[in-house]
């Protein structure tokens, strides 16, 4: 009678692991996207979703002096009720753009000239 509670508590615990894993990798992706998009780097996007989990869905937003990554991605439960008791995970990170002079006299034009 043990013996099933104990198996379901240790996929469980197993689940927790793997979930708490993706949701570093989410936070991991957020931040690698927004220092590149920071940088002006074209690809950008596609280094954010290299290093998100498999199936993340990365959302950026570029603003005059800021940029925003947003990361989600679900992560299902072991098992036939995985998709019950699936969980959605997400990060952001915001960085300032390095691509452009900000407070720079005469507009604020491109870097580097």
């Amino acid at each position: 009678m043990a013996l099933p509670a104990l198996v379901l508590l240790a996929a469980m615990l197993i689940w927790g692991v793997l979930a708490a894993a993706a949701q570093i990798r989410c936070v991991d992706a957020a931040r690698v996207g927004a220092r590149a998009a920071a940088r002006g780097e074209a690809d950008a996007a596609e280094l954010a979703r290299a290093a998100a989990p498999p199936g993340a869905q990365v959302r950026m937003e570029v603003a005059a002096e800021v940029v925003r990554v947003e990361v989600d991605a679900p992560c299902a439960a072991p098992g036939r009720l995985g998709e019950l008791l699936a969980v959605r995970l997400g990060a952001a990170a915001v960085a300032a753009r390095e691509d452009t002079l900000v407070g720079v006299a005469g507009g604020g034009g491109s870097w580097p000239s």
